[in-house]
């Protein structure tokens, strides 16, 4: 069982923080490896040398910004999944942290339980924004209006994509080979002038499309 293990990296300064935070994860079902780091040279050394499936991460440390830890952590290991952690509900920081990779962002003062959902959420590939975050960042541009507009079937794929659904999940709900799946996707990401899919489904959150 141990093997099956999720390996979590826990980044935060305050004891107060990382103790709550531990203690709400390692009680959830025993299904994490949790190890915790108080500044953000700590994390990279580690990583260096063990595999992490995710790393939680306090955008404000006391040697390196947490942006600038995220976009380290993205460039040399594409695979690992960042979630940023903050007090602070700054337009200008959340936009950074996520064009830097991260695959969510969220606010220290949410429920534990929506913690431990994004965890699950980000882990299989989906995006996690908690409500207060998604309305700061809905704020952020009125260039929704000058968005294409999703078809219905790409509004589709676009759901299930940011329920963190696989290719072949998703050419089995929506009866299209996974083939016509890989096409749909890689025309949106033509259609909105986007890199990869982590940067259109922020796009779409953010301009309330999904």
């Amino acid at each position: 069982m141990s093997d099956h293990k999720k390996k979590l990296a826990l980044v935060d300064d305050h004891p107060i923080v990382i103790e709550g935070l531990k203690s709400i994860i390692t009680a959830w079902n025993n299904q994490y490896d949790l190890t915790c780091f108080a500044d953000g040279n700590s994390v990279l050394s580690y990583i260096k040398e063990n595999y992490v499936d995710i790393v939680l991460l306090d955008i404000s440390l006391p040697d390196i910004n947490g942006l600038d830890v995220c976009k380290i952590i993205k460039s040399e290991n594409p695979k690992i999944k960042v979630i940023g952690l903050s007090n602070r509900a700054e337009m200008s920081i959340i936009s950074d942290m996520m064009d830097n990779g991260a695959s969510g962002f969220l606010l220290k003062e949410i429920p534990s339980s929506e913690i431990l959902k994004s965890i699950e959420l980000v882990l299989k590939g989906g995006i996690a924004l908690n409500e207060g975050i998604q309305k700061i960042l809905a704020e952020k541009t009125e260039i929704a209006s000058k968005l294409p507009s999703l078809t219905k079937r790409e509004s589709q794929l676009i759901q299930l994509m940011a329920q963190g659904k696989t290719t072949t999940t998703i050419a089995e709900e929506l009866f299209l080979s996974k083939f016509t799946v890989d096409t749909y996707r890689k025309n949106l990401l033509q259609k909105f002038k986007v890199k990869n899919s982590n940067e259109l489904l922020v796009l779409l959150i953010e301009n309330k499309m999904i």
